[in-house]
């Protein structure tokens, strides 16, 4: 693979982390790009820096080693020109940053549009994030900081919507830059933005219609794996493949993904036998052994993960405005609801909402439902039980 490397141009990567390193960084070392990964965290850039190439593992079946080479890291907070520099010159743009981050990736991508020769080809923007349509959150970012400007250079950039899917657990003590990752994952990207040119990434796909892709994966690799997370830390259990092998575990992680798939098929149309044996895949990539990932990791963020339109609320919304079941995907959020851990800063905040406020304004706050919608009963519902066992704990250890 490295004698392709640089043969496509350049790359430039927002966010140095696992997901970076082990998946989007790896298929456009594989595209033949030299590239850049821009990251805050010093440590980390340094050691990317110090290291001629690093190895993404693969664990389980059909697992192989593949050593990346090519690529350099920048310091954003500390080297900010040098970044802008770089997109300047680039081919590519992709991000693994997570949502919340991308208003700060936009500015030096404006940066860069703002000194990109008007007649080089346009840069070429994908978010590469677990939410749905990251990249027009990004170009609407972008736009709104060029404000006037925005007109004369549209024309330089173009921005293409993902659906990105690898599990990259926490890696293990002492492993440098080195990445274990699974071998299942899935990179598809709108084709339209691109018109009959799109970038050279083996092993992406680039398809019409990106929302099934993205919602088939949101609501059922996102939504399944979460909730192994919270059935599996009310259980007292670590790991998510342990979890998964608790019968009464997997059948409500099961239960939960039925509800999504049947959501999948009245929305979108999508097979019902194709998408169970699409869950089958996912649950069975969930019990990897191999994959050392805690429900702790998993689990965390519960706030971001019962928002409006995140892997639970979101197709359980849709799900009751259609009048399809979505008890297992409430019995989750009831799980997300205890998930209880003092490392982690939403789960933490949390619990303490649920102590000090009222659990039906919080279950409207939380998840962005209004009492006339049809999902919010059960919503309510839960958020009461919950302030109930948290004001029970409360009293009982007076």
């Amino acid at each position: 693979m490295s004698d392709e490397r640089g043969t496509s141009g350049r790359a430039v990567h927002f966010g140095a982390g696992n997901i970076g390193r082990g998946f989007v960084g790896l298929l456009l070392h594989q595209g033949g790009y030299d590239l850049v990964f821009s990251d805050v965290a010093a440590p980390l850039v340094d050691a990317i820096n110090a290291a001629d190439s690093y190895t993404v593992h693969e664990v389980g079946e059909g697992g192989v080693d593949t050593v990346v080479t090519g690529f350099r890291a920048i310091n954003s907070a500390e080297h900010p020109d040098a970044l802008v520099a770089e997109i300047a010159d680039a081919d590519i743009v992709t991000t693994a940053v997570g949502p919340t981050v991308l208003p700060f990736v936009a500015a030096p991508i404006l940066d860069a549009l703002r000194r990109r020769e008007p007649d080089a080809a346009a840069l070429r923007v994908m978010a590469c994030e677990n939410a749905i349509g990251a990249t027009d959150l990004l170009r609407q970012e972008i736009i709104a900081r060029a404000g006037e400007d925005w007109g004369a250079l549209a024309g330089r950039a173009v921005f293409a919507n993902t659906a990105v899917d690898r599990i990259v657990p926490g890696q293990p003590e002492g492993g440098g830059v080195d990445v274990t990752v699974e071998p299942f994952y899935e990179w598809a990207i709108e084709r339209g933005p691109f018109g009959g040119d799109p970038p050279h990434i083996p092993g992406a796909h680039f398809v019409d219609d990106l929302t099934p892709y993205i919602e088939r994966k949101l609501f059922t690799v996102n939504t399944g794996h979460a909730t192994t997370a919270y059935f599996g830390a009310q259980a007292g259990i670590e790991r998510i493949s342990e979890a998964l092998a608790d019968p009464a575990i997997e059948a409500k992680v099961a239960a939960a993904l039925r509800e999504t798939s049947a959501l999948l098929v009245a929305k979108h149309g999508l097979d019902p036998g194709e998408l169970a044996e699409y869950r089958a895949t996912i649950l069975r990539r969930f019990s990897n052994p191999a994959l050392p990932d805690t429900v702790w990791r998993v689990g965390r963020q519960p706030l971001r993960k019962l928002s409006r339109h995140d892997r639970f609320i979101g197709p359980a919304a849709e799900a009751a405005e259609r009048e399809l079941p979505t008890s297992a995907l409430m019995a989750a959020v009831a799980a997300a609801l205890s998930f209880d851990d003092p490392e982690d800063v939403q789960s933490v905040e949390l619990q303490q909402r649920l102590r000090t406020e009222d659990a039906v304004a919080l279950a409207s706050d939380v998840t962005g439902l209004d009492d006339g919608h049809p999902l919010f009963a059960a919503v309510r519902d839960a958020f009461l039980a919950r302030a109930a066992e948290v004001a029970g704990a409360g009293h009982s250890s007076a």
